[in-house]
Order: structure tokens, then C-alpha cells, then sequence
């Protein structure tokens, strides 16, 4: 394939070139991380036997802050052992915003790697989910890209590969994902990302995607748009810049903004202002190399075979100073402190043409902690959320453990709140199904009241889909304080060889009590009895306190209490 002779080309000539620049030195890297980083199919497919399943109770968890729920379930709202989901992308529908639709990267078998198109509806809400299953049975499928339009339609962008061929198929549903069509052709390639005009003026409607250049069915060109709301696919063209990892975003008057690596250091971030018009030959008014101080990277410690995450871009539709407003937010190795992985943001007042220093989110003070699988939205009312997963919680002896971090800006990015713990801390490295890695991504949309979230975790002891919706009003985006002084509580490791560290948040000062007890209910230990302040707090447990079994680790803050599961391993 072109695409293959101009990789092996470009890593000859720069071999070649022994006193290169630190920049040319990373366009090596990026090359044979391109190469590297491509869906194949590998094992052959083994459909499931949905009479021999073995299941488990799924996991679910709420509080004021978050609730999340296990979506790759089975009828009975069950986990299903032995299966392995990742890669997750959520659409909403703008009209019925209880309709919600999950798609990911379905493997029926942990131990084979042979991947589907996976998916699950809601018309709740997220309380309740079902999986019919996949959408193409036994069709290697990867990469999903879900979105919707003004008018509730649906749309699943899933790629595959064929006989070292890569190209895109889109789905549409009319009833929220419950059912798909046979989906049509769209061109495409590896690493694909789509997007949908929703602004009500002269593209509204349309749907765009752009993909790796190098793994593409129609190769140079890397993008496409249809204008006829998903019943033809354009021919390609390419992309000014040559962005890759990347995902896109529409402008308050229909300007089109791609964002994704590039073979310079930081961010590629390209816009067009007449990709909204049917008639017009879409053109590139500029690319701008944004400033992360830092790269985006495949094959990081925490998830070998995939990616720290890809290039998120959003802008600020909110009427008022910051409208039109264009904000990029990477996971990326940092370049000045050696840092392996930090959630970077840069903002641009002037429609993309340039772009201010970047800032951290994540404000741990440690270089060695890995902040991976930023992911950005911004709400219609401007506020701009970010979640990430997050090592600093993680035990020495297990320093890749993750938790799931939040936080939000009021101000266009100026200033950030204090970061959230959201979740509890999990092994990324468990469930891989024949494959080193939890995916690439997650996706986020955010609406005036909440955050929603498409993620993957361990938490169930193998890989899964969940949906997560983040409360941010009780994080203080408003004066309204929670009645429950009781923010979270997690323990981390969990299980643990009984040195975890519970960490818990309180909305305001209280009496607070914590109580370890066996599974009969006897008392261990009271680890807390005094009145303590608004934050967060923290105890390390004692190497003899909890051995082999089952625990329970009881929080009370005035009438309200928590309870979490401790498990103890020999």
C-alpha cells in the first residue's frame, strides 16, 4: 500500500540522518509510533455462547458527586465474565436527553483479541442499560465514533480492516440505538474521529471525519463530510497539517476545527470556514502548532499497546467574552520536567490562529504520576469539564493503579477547580483481551447541569463499559451546598494486602466517624471519632489491621453514612 511504502521511506531517509535535531529525532519516534499503533485483525473470530455464560453482579456506584453504571451487561442487568469491552463513545439525543446510546470495541472472548461493534441504549437516563449485542456479528469492527444530530438521529462510525485495507462504514438509528441500519460506506481509515454541525445555520446537519493519513482507504486524503445527513460520504481530500490521534469540533458559525498530533511537538489545530457549505470544495484557512510542552504518545506504561489519549478540542458556543473561544486539551509526556504524562490546556481568543501557554490541570506535585485519557467538553453555558485517569493514589507496589479525577472551569479556562476523585483505584493492566491495552479514549458530553461520561474501567476485576454522570454543581459551580456532607470515599489499592489508603472528601465540617468490621459485622477498628473539616482527607491502614477476607469500611458524618467493600488478600 502507499501508505506503507511512504512509512518505510520516511523512517529510512531519517535513519539516515545522524545529526538530526531533537525535533527530527522525534519525528522518528512518531513515525514508528504510527506504524506500531494500527487495528489489525489478529485472532480469528469465536462467537459466544450466550447459554454458557458466566456472570457476575455488575458494578455500580453513586454518590452526590458521581454516578456510573456498568453498560455491557446482560438481560438480567448482570456482568458478563470473561468478555472484555473498551473504547467506549456516547451519543445523546438533543430532544430526549433520557435517550442515550454507548458504542465500543466488543470482545466476546478476554482471551482473543477479535473485536466487534458493541453497544447499548438507555431511554432513562443511564439508570437502566441493555445490550442487544453487536451490530455486525462476527466483522472485525474497531474504533467507534458515536454522535447525533439536531433531530435525535444517531450515528455509529465504526472501522475495519481487510486484506491491509482500512476504511470506515456509518449506522444510523431513529429510535435512540436500539436498532442500526446497514450503515453506509464512508470512507475512512485508522483512527478515525466524527463530528456533527448542530449550530442551526448553513451546515447544520452535516458530518464530518477525519482519520490517520497513513492508514487510510484513500490515501493521501484523510476527511470527508457528507451534507445529506449520512446517505453519501464525499471523496477524500486532506487535511493541512496532517493531524492524527485527534478528534473535531464546530465553531458558533459553522467553522470546522480539527486537533491531533502532528510530527512537531504539541498540537495540530486546523480550521476551515467553508466546510459548512454544501456547494463549496472544503478548504484549509490555516494550521496552527500549539504549544502542550509535551507530546502525545503510544505505548505509555499504564496502557503499552494504546495510546495516553488523544487531542480533545471544544469551543465555547456560551454567549458573552468567551464566545467563539477555541480550547485543546492533550495527555501528554512533558518535555521540561520529564513528567510521563499530564493533562495540558491551551486556549485561543482569535478562532484558532493562536493559542496561549498551556496550563496543568491535574495538580499533583509529583513529575513520576501519570495523568492519561484527558478528555474535554464544554457546556452550552461555557462551562468547561475535563476528566482523566490518574496513577497518584496508586500503591508502590502497584504503581500503575488508577482512580478517575475531575475538574471544571468557570472563567474560559483561566482558573480550575480543586481536583475530584471520582472513582475508586483499579488495575488498567487487568481483563487486556489479548491485546496491552484499555482502549484509546473516552468521550464526555457536557450539558448545563452535568457532565456525561463513556468510560472503561477494572473496577469489576476485568475490562468494562460504563457510563458516568459527574454532578458538577456539587463541587461548588454553584453556592448551593450538598445536604449530604459525604463527597466520597475509596479505598486504594482494593483489594489490598492491608496497606490500603482510604481517602474521603466532606462537603462541610461534621462529627465524623470511620469503623472497619469483618463480614459478621464485628467491629476491627475505629479508625476516626472526632469532628473534622470541609476537604479531603486520608488514613493509611496498618499492615495488620484487615488480612485475608471480607470487610467493611463504614464512614458517618452526622445523620448521613458510606460504606465501601474492603477486600483483604494474603
Amino acid at each position: 500500500m502507499k501508505n506503507n511504502i511512504l512509512l518505510i521511506s520516511l523512517t529510512i531517509t531519517l535513519l539516515a540522518l545522524p545529526n538530526m535535531s531533537k525535533a527530527q529525532n522525534d519525528k522518528i519516534d512518531r513515525a514508528r509510533q504510527l506504524q506500531m499503533h494500527n487495528e489489525i485483525p489478529g485472532d480469528v473470530y469465536l462467537p459466544a455462547d450466550p447459554q454458557r455464560q458466566l456472570t457476575s453482579p455488575a458494578y455500580r456506584f453513586e454518590s452526590s458527586l458521581f454516578y456510573t453504571t456498568q453498560v455491557n451487561i446482560n438481560s438480567n442487568g448482570e456482568n458478563i465474565l470473561n468478555d472484555a469491552a473498551n473504547e467506549p463513545s456516547m451519543a445523546i439525543d438533543p430532544l430526549n436527553t433520557g435517550r442515550i446510546a454507548i458504542g465500543w470495541r466488543q470482545f466476546d472472548n478476554v482471551g482473543n483479541n477479535f473485536r466487534q461493534a458493541g453497544y447499548s441504549y438507555t431511554n432513562d437516563g443511564g439508570e437502566s442499560w441493555t445490550f442487544p449485542g453487536v451490530i455486525n456479528p462476527g466483522v472485525f469492527r474497531s474504533d467507534p465514533v458515536l454522535e447525533a444530530d439536531n433531530q435525535g438521529v444517531f450515528y455509529y462510525n465504526s472501522l475495519t480492516s481487510s486484506g491491509g485495507n482500512y476504511f470506515c462504514r456509518v449506522y444510523k438509528s431513529d429510535d435512540g440505538g436500539a436498532s442500526w441500519d446497514l450503515g453506509t460506506s464512508a470512507q475512512g481509515g485508522d483512527k478515525q474521529w466524527m463530528e456533527i454541525d448542530k449550530t442551526g445555520g448553513l451546515g447544520e446537519g452535516h458530518i464530518y471525519s477525519f482519520w490517520t493519513s497513513y492508514y487510510s482507504i484513500c490515501y493521501p486524503g484523510h476527511f470527508t463530510r457528507s451534507t445529506d445527513g449520512g446517505d453519501y460520504y464525499e471523496e477524500c481530500i486532506s487535511v493541512d497539517g496532517n493531524p492524527y490521534w485527534g478528534t473535531m469540533a464546530v465553531g458558533p458559525d459553522g467553522e470546522l476545527y480539527i486537533a491531533g498530533a502532528g510530527f512537531d511537538d504539541g498540537i495540530v489545530v486546523v480550521r476551515s470556514d467553508n466546510a459548512n457549505d454544501p456547494d463549496a470544495f472544503v478548504a484549509w484557512e490555516y494550521y496552527t502548532q500549539v504549544d502542550m510542552d509535551g507530546a502525545m504518545m503510544a505505548g505509555p506504561d499504564v496502557n503499552p499497546g494504546g495510546l495516553l489519549g488523544q487531542a480533545s478540542i471544544a469551543v465555547n458556543h456560551a454567549p458573552g467574552s468567551g464566545l467563539g473561544d477555541v480550547y485543546v486539551l492533550a495527555s501528554v509526556a512533558r518535555l521540561t520536567n520529564g513528567d510521563p504524562g499530564d493533562v495540558m490546556f491551551a486556549k485561543s481568543t482569535d478562532g484558532g490562529l493562536s493559542f496561549g501557554a498551556p496550563i496543568r490541570i491535574n495538580d499533583d506535585f509529583s513529575n513520576s504520576n501519570t495523568q492519561w485519557f484527558g478528555t474535554m467538553s464544554v457546556a452550552p453555558n461555557g462551562r468547561i469539564d475535563v476528566v482523566w485517569l490518574d496513577t497518584r493514589d496508586a500503591p508502590t507496589f502497584s504503581p500503575l493503579y488508577s482512580a478517575l479525577y475531575y475538574s471544571y472551569s468557570l472563567d474560559q479556562g483561566e482558573t480550575w477547580s480543586d481536583n475530584e476523585l471520582l472513582s475508586e483505584s483499579f488495575d488498567p493492566h487487568l481483563g487486556w483481551p489479548n491485546q496491552e491495552k484499555m482502549g484509546d479514549y473516552f468521550d464526555l458530553i457536557s450539558d448545563n447541569d452535568n457532565a456525561h461520561l463513556a468510560w472503561s474501567n477494572t473496577l469489576n476485576g476485568e475490562q468494562d463499559v460504563y457510563y458516568g454522570r459527574i454532578n458538577p454543581v456539587i463541587t461548588g459551580n454553584s453556592s448551593i451546598e450538598a445536604e449530604n456532607p459525604i463527597i466520597a470515599l475509596q479505598a486504594s489499592p482494593n483489594p489490598c494486602r492491608g496497606n490500603a489508603r482510604l481517602t474521603y472528601r466532606l462537603a462541610k465540617s461534621a462529627h465524623v466517624s470511620i469503623i472497619i468490621s469483618d463480614i459478621l459485622g464485628r467491629e476491627i477498628a475505629n479508625l476516626v471519632n472526632e469532628t473534622q473539616t470541609a476537604g479531603t482527607h486520608s488514613i493509611q491502614l496498618t499492615d495488620n489491621l484487615i488480612g485475608n477476607g471480607i470487610f467493611f469500611c463504614r464512614l458517618t458524618s452526622g445523620k448521613y453514612s458510606k460504606t465501601i467493600k474492603l477486600v483483604g488478600l494474603e
